[in-house]
Formats: C-alpha cells, sequence, structure tokens
C-alpha cells in the first residue's frame, strides 16, 4: 500500500472542496479531477484499499458538475481575483502536479515563474499586512526552489531522449525519473471538456442543455462492469496513463477468465516479449490476414475485419485510433512496459480500458486468441483482450457486429432483417447498401441464423455465425457480395462459389478480378455470393452507420425504475420515460434525417448471455405526454427485441418547427434499467424530457356499487384565470371498459366550455386532458360501458389551478 500517494490524493480532494464551497469552481474542478485520477491509479494498480473507489466516482461525478454548469454558477458567483494568496496557492498546486508529469515539465517551470512574478509583484504593495507580505516571500522562495529542481529533472529527462530515442521514457524504470504519475491536463486544456464527436466524457444533451445529476449518477452506476470499473476516458489520458511505471505492468485484475474447453488448451500465459522476437502493433491493415481461433466472438473478429478494411481503403484510422500508447502521428506503438489502454464505447460513452500483454498459449507456444498472419503483429489481439476483459472474458457468450462495431467506432448500428417480417424492398435495401459502402458511409456484416446439419454441409455456411462483408459489386446484373468467414475456412458453396461452373463469365471474372480456380486452391474464408442467395440463407444484415453523417446530436442518459408503471404498458404508456423531440427545418431544408438510438445499458456478462429484457422506441407525432398507447396512433412502433441497441429512424419532410414524442417501451418490465437516448439529426434538433404544467395533484377511490347511476365527482376550479388545463386518469380492473365525462356547471365569469369526454370506453383505463378551462364549477362522471357493474376505481385529477374534488351524493 502506497499510503503516502493516497494521502497525498486525499489531501488534493480536501482542498477541491475547500474551493468548491468557497465559489472557486475553476480551481475545484481541477482539484478534483487530479484527486480522482491519482485514487483511481492507486485503486488500479491496489497500492491502496478498493473502498477509494468510491472517493473516485465522488470527485469525477462533481467535476464534471461543476463543469457543466460552471457557466451558470459564475453567473452567481461571479469569480474574484482580489486574493493573491489565494491565486499563489492555487497556482502552485497546480505546478506542482504538473511537475510529476514528464511531458508537463515546461508548463509547470511557467506556472512556478508567473508564481514568483505575482509574489514579487505583491510584495511592493506596502498597504498589505506584514503576515501576507511573509506568506508571499515564503511562496516565492518555495517557487524558486522548484524551478530549480525542474531544470536538474528536465536536464535528466532529455538524456534519456537522446540515450533511448526508440524507448518510451515511462519504461526505464531504473533511473526512477518520477516516482508516481497524476494525470492532468494540458496547458490549454480545461478538465472534462465535452465535445460532439468521440468526447472523452459524455456530450451534453444539447447545445444548450446541461448535465444533470441524475444523468452522473447513471454514468456512474454503469461504470461497474462485470464487477470492475471503467470510467469515461479523457483527452488526457492518452499520455498521462503511462507516466511513472516501474518495471513490467501487470493488470491488478488479473488474468481473464476461459471456457472450459480453452482451459484444456492452454499451457500457460505469456507476453508477447516472450513470444516475439520483434513485436509491433501494426506492420499492415489487411483484413485478409486476421484469423479467429478458439475464442468464440466471431461477430467482434468479423468487424474487425471490415474496419481494417476501411483503413486501408479510405486511408483513415478507425479501430487502430483507439488502442493506446500512440506516436506524435496517432499511430498505435509497441510498449516494452507491457501496458496498453483501449477506447470502447460502452454503455453511452467512451470509457477506457487498461489491459497488460500476457496472452494464453497452447502447448505449442502458440497465442489461443484472435490474431493475424503476421508475426508479432498485436492490435487484433490487443483490442480482443480489451473487449473480452469488459465483456467478462474469454469465455465470452457471444453478440453481434451491431453491438461490437458500435463499441468500436461509435458508429450507429441498424439491424436489417432478412424475413418475411420486413416489408422493405429489398432492390432499394441493396441500391443503399451499394453506395453507401462504396463512399465509406457504412459498416456491413451479415450473420446466420439457425440451420440444420444439412443446410450447413450442402451451403458451406454455419448456423448462428456472423461473416463480414468486404465488397458489393454489380456485374452483368448480377449483385454480388463478397465475404469473409472470420475462421479464414469453410466458404459458401452455392452460386458464385468458386466452384460454381455455370454462372462465372468471363466478362464478370474480368470485371472482379477472381478466378474461381485458382480461388479453389486455397480455403481462406473469403468467398462471392449473389443477393438472392444471402437473403435465402442468412437472417440478418448489420449495419453500422457513420455517425458524422450527422452534423446534431444530443443525448440523455436515464433511468426507468421496475417499480415505476405496470409490467407491460398494454393500456397505458403514462409511466414509461417520454422525451419532446423538436426538429427545425428552414425554408432551404426540403427534408431531413432524424436517427434516433436507444442504447440499453449491461453491466453483468448474464446480460448477453440470456437477455430476457425486451426494448423499443414509439414515436407519436405531438410534442406532448402520451398516455394511451394507440391514441394518438403512433407513426412509428418498433418491435421490442432484445438487443441493447434499438434504432429508429425518422425523415421529416414538413417545413417548420415539428415536434415529436419519443416514449420508451419494454415488452415486459422486470427489472429496472438505464439507458442513453441518443439523437442524430442533418438539422437543428432540441432532445428534452416531456414537461408537464401541472401542480396539484389529488385522487380519490371509489366503487361501482352495481346501481345504474355511476359516480359523479364535483370539481371546482379556482383561479383568477380562465386559461386552466387539467388531466384526469381512471384505473380500473381491466374487465371493465371505462370513460370519464367532464360538463361544466358554472363559470366565474360566464364563460361557456362544452362536455368533454375521454373517447371510446377502454379496458381498465382512460384519460382526459383539458386545457383552456375556465375557472368554476364541473360535474366528472366516472362511467362503466355496462351499467350495473361492482367493482372499484381510482381517479385522480391534475391541475395547474387549486381545486376542490369532492364526491356528489346521488
Amino acid at each position: 500500500m502506497d499510503e503516502k500517494a493516497t494521502q497525498s490524493a486525499l489531501e488534493l480532494s480536501q482542498k477541491a472542496i475547500y474551493y468548491d464551497q468557497g465559489k472557486k469552481y475553476e480551481e475545484a474542478i481541477f482539484c478534483y479531477t487530479e484527486a480522482g485520477n491519482q485514487l483511481l491509479k492507486l485503486v488500479q494498480g491496489k497500492k491502496c484499499l478498493p473502498i477509494f473507489r468510491k472517493n473516485v466516482m465522488e470527485c469525477i461525478n462533481r467535476a464534471e458538475f461543476l463543469k457543466s454548469n460552471i457557466q451558470d454558477l459564475q453567473l452567481q458567483y461571479p469569480p474574484s481575483r482580489e486574493d493573491i494568496l489565494h491565486n499563489v496557492d492555487f497556482l502552485m498546486i497546480k505546478a506542482s502536479v504538473f511537475q510529476s508529469c514528464e511531458d508537463q515539465l515546461d508548463e509547470s517551470r511557467e506556472i512556478y515563474e508567473s508564481v514568483v512574478e505575482q509574489c514579487l509583484g505583491a510584495s511592493k504593495n506596502r498597504a498589505l499586512p506584514q503576515e501576507t507580505l511573509k506568506r508571499l516571500r515564503a511562496t516565492a522562495e518555495g517557487a524558486l526552489k522548484c524551478i530549480e529542481d525542474l531544470v536538474t529533472l528536465k536536464k535528466k529527462v532529455t538524456e534519456v531522449e537522446l540515450l533511448f530515442p526508440e524507448v518510451p521514457v515511462d519504461d526505464l524504470s531504473k533511473l526512477n525519473i518520477s516516482e508516481h504519475s497524476t494525470p492532468s491536463p494540458s496547458k490549454n486544456q480545461q478538465p472534462f471538456k465535452t465535445t460532439n464527436r468521440q468526447v472523452p466524457v459524455p456530450p451534453s444533451p444539447s447545445n444548450s442543455q446541461k448535465f444533470t445529476k441524475e444523468e452522473l449518477d447513471v454514468l456512474s452506476t454503469t461504470s461497474n462492469i462485470n464487477g470492475k470499473l471503467y470510467v469515461p476516458f479523457h483527452s488526457y489520458d492518452k499520455v498521462n496513463e503511462f507516466k511513472g511505471q516501474n518495471g513490467k505492468f501487470t493488470d491488478p485484475d488479473g488474468h481473464i477468465g476461459l471456457t472450459q474447453k480453452q482451459r484444456l488448451k492452454l499451457k500457460g500465459w505469456k507476453r508477447v516479449s516472450d513470444l516475439f522476437e520483434h513485436p509491433t502493433i501494426i506492420s499492415s491493415i489487411d483484413c485478409n490476414t486476421i484469423k479467429q481461433t478458439v475464442i468464440s466472438d466471431c461477430s467482434f473478429i468479423s468487424s474487425l475485419s471490415i474496419a481494417a478494411l476501411y483503413e486501408k481503403r479510405f486511408k483513415k484510422q478507425l479501430v487502430t485510433s483507439i488502442i493506446y500508447p500512440q506516436d506524435a502521428h496517432g499511430k498505435p506503438i509497441y510498449n516494452p512496459a507491457g501496458k496498453y489502454m483501449i477506447k470502447f464505447h460502452i454503455n453511452g460513452v467512451w470509457r477506457k480500458v487498461v489491459i497488460d500483454d500476457y496472452f494464453p498459449v497452447d502447448e505449442n507456444n502458440r497465442m489461443m486468441c484472435s490474431q493475424t498472419e503476421n508475426k508479432g503483429e498485436l492490435w487484433v489481439s490487443l483490442l480482443e483482450k480489451a473487449y473480452m476483459k469488459v465483456m467478462g472474458g474469454y469465455d465470452f457468450p457471444g453478440s453481434n457486429s451491431n453491438i461490437d462495431l458500435n463499441a468500436l467506432t461509435g458508429w450507429i448500428p441498424e439491424r436489417i432483417e432478412l424475413n418475411e417480417s420486413n416489408k422493405a424492398d429489398p432492390d432499394a435495401i441493396f441500391r443503399k447498401l451499394f453506395d453507401r459502402f462504396h463512399r465509406g458511409d457504412c459498416l456491413i456484416t451479415l450473420a446466420t441464423g439457425k440451420m440444420t446439419e444439412e443446410m450447413q454441409k450442402r451451403s458451406g455456411l454455419v448456423e448462428t455465425h456472423a461473416y463480414a462483408v468486404i465488397d458489393i459489386r454489380s456485374v452483368e446484373n448480377k449483385r454480388l457480395l463478397k465475404v469473409k468467414n472470420p475462421w479464414t475456412h469453410s466458404r459458401w458453396k452455392g452460386n458464385f462459389s468458386e466452384k460454381d461452373k455455370l454462372n462465372w463469365t468471363t466478362k464478370m471474372k474480368s470485371a472482379l478480378v477472381y478466378e474461381p480456380e485458382v480461388a479453389a486452391t486455397k480455403d481462406d474464408g473469403i468467398f462471392w455470393i449473389d443477393y438472392e442467395s444471402v437473403r435465402h440463407f442468412f437472417d440478418v444484415i448489420y449495419v453500422n452507420w457513420n455517425a458524422d453523417l450527422f452534423p446534431f446530436t444530443s443525448v440523455y442518459h436515464a433511468t426507468w425504475k421496475q417499480d415505476t408503471g405496470p409490467i407491460r404498458d398494454v393500456y397505458t404508456v403514462g409511466d414509461n420515460p417520454q422525451y419532446k423531440l423538436t426538429v427545425k427545418l428552414n425554408e432551404k431544408t426540403t427534408a431531413a434525417a432524424v436517427w434516433v438510438l436507444l442504447t440499453r445499458h449491461i453491466t453483468a456478462i448474464d446480460d448477453f448471455a440470456v437477455n430476457k429484457e425486451f426494448i423499443t422506441l414509439i414515436v407519436y407525432e405531438t410534442g406532448q405526454k402520451i398516455y394511451i398507447p394507440t391514441n394518438p396512433r403512433p407513426i412509428s412502433d418498433g418491435v421490442r427485441i432484445n438487443s441493447p441497441l434499438y434504432l429508429c429512424q425518422l425523415l421529416d419532410t414538413k417545413p417548420g418547427i415539428n415536434n415529436y414524442t419519443l416514449v420508451v417501451a419494454q415488452y415486459e418490465k422486470t427489472n429496472t434499467i438505464n439507458y442513453s437516448l441518443r439523437v442524430f439529426s442533418t438539422t437543428d434538433i432540441i432532445l428534452e424530457p416531456v414537461k408537464l404544467p401541472y401542480t396539484i395533484t389529488k385522487t380519490t377511490r371509489g366503487n361501482w356499487d352495481g346501481s345504474e347511476k355511476h359516480p359523479v365527482m364535483k370539481l371546482v376550479l379556482h383561479s383568477k384565470t380562465d386559461d386552466n388545463s387539467l388531466f384526469m386518469e381512471l384505473k380500473a380492473p381491466k374487465q371493465f371498459c371505462v370513460n370519464l365525462e367532464m360538463n361544466q356547471h358554472s363559470s366565474d365569469r360566464t364563460i361557456f366550455l362544452e362536455t368533454k369526454s375521454s373517447g371510446a370506453y377502454r379496458p381498465g383505463y382512460t384519460v382526459l386532458t383539458v386545457e383552456k378551462v375556465p375557472a368554476g364549477t364541473y360535474y366528472v362522471k366516472a362511467a362503466t360501458y355496462t351499467a350495473g357493474e361492482k367493482g372499484p376505481y381510482i381517479l385522480r385529477v391534475d391541475s395547474t389551478c387549486k381545486f376542490d374534488f369532492d364526491p356528489v351524493k346521488l
């Protein structure tokens, strides 16, 4: 245990609280951030007790809250710079933190020099008390001493760089340049900075909204995945995660789990430096060299294959950019210390996953994990290990490419069913995929479903298996897909396979630069297949779309508790989470694509293995609170699916400002769920929870006693305005078909309001919403379709003004 470092981090957190209470919010943000990251590093390195994880999240959450709301806070409490002692004391704290990081020695020295200048300048002010002048002189002397130490330290670092230009300074523990490191923002960087794309912390709900405490609680809760903490990624983690590493790094979380079958093959765990003479992260990006081994993650390896193809075709880093450490050009580099950090988009935000370079090997000293055919190349193995760590281990129960690619890239997942339930035009689907694939707008994989043994043998395909689409072509009116099996063997045997003697024409072979005879000599798992056969033999096309196609985005993170509302939302969605989406189309915009992604956060491997939560989105063209699922009729009511990702695609063609209501729904609510609701749009949008105007609520319970007369309540509105709003809700056993009716008896200012009704009788539940209600007296009748029935009911009334609500004796 490193008690000294732990105490230092705790003292920094106390400083943060001191600044926070003193309304010094910029200083508080800095100290909270540094304290949280110092404690996190100690916890991960098992150098302090695990109970300090709570302190980590408290510091990070408070820093994020202050950062998100600092403008409002500073308007309320304008920052003061009159206290010179306060200023220089904080600068000394900041400089000392920077001093512990080799790449920030220059910033640290500049801050110390600023302290000296400020102290010397203030000391000329004879109006200051002697005690203050004395403290300023002592602070200046301390800053000068630190500058001298920095000169010596900077010289030592420069010597190391000259002597070992190819080895990171972090790995040269014998030089003992730094005892420990603290992740710190660079000189011009604000901690927890929020942006729209690949942000280190979750983006704010929109350009005008701030994060709420509830949202931060959600993200904090779902940082704990399979018993391990995966905090949001920050840009300064790119460098500071690797500072101060003494000797070889070993993951404090230990080796990740294996299946029984994998353990039977296991000889041991070895570092890559013991397996390869010249290990490297990337030799060349080529999807053809990637191969899956004994790990059951075909969807993940297929995802890596098409990502590698994308990088090669479009000369843009897609997944290799998420591997750290990196060189000055953003390329991942080999770390002799054996420590790597991977950035994944998981549970609503980009999170960091730290791993070591131990890999399982068999009796022949071969790595059992997925890899490339290039000896010593590590990028596939590192990405797989990091992802398997988050998902619980190499004993992975399986996923799909939509989920995996979303985690790797943040790209938007779309699921296209290939069964009869999909009414979309298959020709239109092919044209869209063909066009967008060649533009580089999407990544595509295929998945088979359950297949008989005979069908597998006849087709050459594997059941419930993922395949990567590496090309799409149209030649001689034939629509073809080039597909790769991640096993790197076992190919399609039907139309346009390498053994097909009927369909391959000379023109087609020339256009595709393909010789079936040559391909037949080696089974590399790559094959051509016609689109019609894809539709017949595969179940799903998974497409992930480049999020950069949408310049506008907005997100909310929230919790839907199990005890909120009924188990099933067949009769009412009144207790479901609901959001108002405002879409703005200007005169020059004729149409806007608006995609809404619902992401259910997953924190346990069992949730992947046996996923019992079925989610969807229901969309209404109102912008108002929805109570009856079918009234008004939704414009989109998706099938409940047990995937953690559900995408709803809208096309807005109405000019002006259009409002929508987004309702989160489940098939059967059995557990509390945490989720993120993210909107992508080609035009300006506003996403916010549906707000209700009502300020007063009263509820009464009653019974239908079997008489021919229905219960009537007297409702008296006490208001100086005649623009009041009412909401009434009637609940009863579902065997009763019920209705609400409201009649005006009198008005305070003789303003007439016609009789209002909830409409058609509905089983067990109905609502009545009335706007612009004059102050006065009304009678409300709770009726059943069949007179003379006996049973209980609950009647609730919400109002924007004070009111009395009493039964009328009939």
